[in-house]
């Protein structure tokens, strides 16, 4: 199965590398995933709410010229920009997932309350916005702000040393899973007060496991 992931914002060339090489590393067998920059007419970065807009609108055309090649697209965001908020009719084009979508669904499937951590309040708004979309408000325990710059998505040092206290406090209210608000940034293995979940390594497994199941039914194999 192959998959186009379009990133949320226009990155220099180092960065779109560094995502790549991280997808390359988390896709399981049989899903490989092509990054694509959004283009220049997105945002450098998500600071407030018309930066989120004008984002889901680069995405969505990004996602709309995606070619022919691929099975599925999804944003390289867990803000799931341009991703449909219930069932969608059948794509004209590439059916389209969202990582957050498929990450906070499966941890609402098992009955799991979770939090969220994200970088500013802007991101925290719409990752609540898009959960509340979903109808799993009443799964979700709280969203931490990490007040983080924008360089910290590529410092896995200074994410992960600000994860700690902002864990603590949603595990208090109540979350014994809490989801990394960023596709981008590597969760190091730490003994929290609650588990965090990369919704980009959670979504790659769930869709994988998608591809085998509808191998299974229609008696071939994924690819």
């Amino acid at each position: 199965m192959r998959a186009l992931a379009v990133t949320p914002i226009h990155l220099p060339p180092d960065e779109v590398r560094r995502r790549q090489a991280r997808y390359d590393r988390l896709a399981p067998p049989g899903l490989t995933v092509e990054l694509r920059d959004v283009g220049s007419a997105a945002p450098p970065s998500l600071e407030d709410e018309a930066s989120v807009r004008a984002s889901e609108k680069a995405v969505a055309s990004a996602i709309a010229e995606a070619g022919e090649g691929f099975d599925l697209a999804f944003p390289d965001c867990v803000l799931d920009p341009a991703v449909p908020d219930g069932p969608a009719p059948a794509p004209a084009g590439v059916p389209v997932n969202g990582l957050l979508k498929l990450s906070s669904m499966h941890l609402s499937a098992l009955n799991i309350r979770f939090g969220a951590v994200v970088r500013n309040e802007a991101i925290g708004a719409e990752l609540d916005r898009r959960l509340r979309a979903y109808g799993l408000a009443g799964n979700l325990a709280g969203i931490a702000i990490l007040a983080l710059p924008f360089d910290a998505i590529a410092d896995t040092a200074a994410w992960n040393a600000a994860l700690g206290d902002a864990v603590a406090v949603l595990a208090r209210a109540g979350a014994t899973a809490v989801i990394n608000g960023c596709s981008a940034v590597d969760v190091e293995d730490a003994a929290l007060a609650a588990a965090v979940v990369d919704p980009t390594a959670l979504a790659l497994r769930l869709l994988a496991a998608r591809a085998e199941a509808d191998a299974a039914m229609s008696g071939g194999s994924a690819s």
